[in-house]
């Protein structure tokens, strides 16, 4: 079988290299954090969450040749910060206002219905805004590991045309159903490797992930942040926030061990090119 990086146009035992920000949207210092970390650092691509304040702005700013997915959207985890779905959803709302901050409890009381409405509703508007959508990847993978939201997942990559996150360090029996091999089947692109860890502050992770590169392409994820009362405010990881992007902007260190590597560094526009070409 064919390797998805010599699909790319590259060796089968190349190391390639997508470095994506997360939480596009969430809120102001995010946007600042993101886009400087796509025009100066070394990220390169972000996912946008529709349903955030923030997000109008981050649309409105991104350039043409910015890689933007939809950072599809059905917790908001902030304890006072809060927002919700862009459909009529009841059973996306929580009892604080907004949607669910546990994935356990949108998995307890979310209708699959509903869930594919405001999903789709979530693509629709960044196409609406102009946004040239290259991904799909879910916000803290609350439709990737239950079944019948991971159907809404393939669905919509398959409607959309579009490649999209699956974590690599969460096997078949450990999710309970053979989630990549029914986005394989379904000929839905994704990177072969991708570390489910969502720690906040991701310096040590991505060291050691370049630094262990396997051949194939390999999604790295960041959520870089400015420093601003407002982002340290919404939560007490923004420390973390803030230091993803003085790690993918500032950090000689980090380009050093890239170079070191021999990676290529890539976005998600390379796969869903290869996914729409057919090749």
């Amino acid at each position: 079988m064919t390797s998805l990086a010599e699909r790319l146009g590259h060796a089968a035992d190349a190391r390639l290299v997508i470095i994506s920000c997360d939480d596009l949207g969430s809120c102001h210092a995010a946007n600042e954090g993101v886009f400087a970390a796509l025009h100066v650092g070394v990220a390169s691509c972000a996912s946008l969450m529709v349903p955030a304040p923030w997000s109008r702005d981050a649309a409105v700013r991104a350039l043409p040749t910015d890689d933007i997915g939809v950072h599809l959207t059905l917790n908001c985890e902030h304890p006072t910060y809060r927002w919700g779905p862009i459909t009529h959803a009841p059973s996306l709302h929580s009892g604080e206002a907004g949607f669910p901050r546990e994935v356990d409890d949108l998995w307890e009381h979310a209708d699959p219905e509903e869930v594919l409405r405001e999903c789709r509703a979530q693509i629709e508007r960044a196409l609406a805004w102009d946004i040239d959508v290259t991904h799909l990847a879910p916000h803290l993978s609350a439709i990737t590991l239950r079944p019948e939201f991971f159907d809404v997942y393939l669905e919509l990559a398959v409607e959309f045309r579009l490649p999209v996150r699956l974590p690599s360090t969460i096997t078949k029996d450990q999710a309970g159903f053979p989630f990549r091999d029914l986005a394989t089947d379904e000929g839905v692109v994704f990177p072969d490797h991708f570390d489910h860890d969502w720690r906040a502050g991701s310096r040590e992770r991505v060291y050691e992930a370049i630094e262990h590169l396997a051949p194939g392409v390999t999604e790295i994820h960041v959520q870089p942040a400015v420093d601003t009362p407002e982002v340290r405010a919404i939560s007490e990881s923004a420390q973390g926030w803030i230091d993803d992007l003085a790690l993918v902007t500032t950090d000689a260190h980090l380009r050093e061990l890239i170079a070191a590597s021999g990676a290529t560094i890539i976005g998600y526009r390379a796969l869903r090119d290869v996914m729409r070409s057919g090749i």
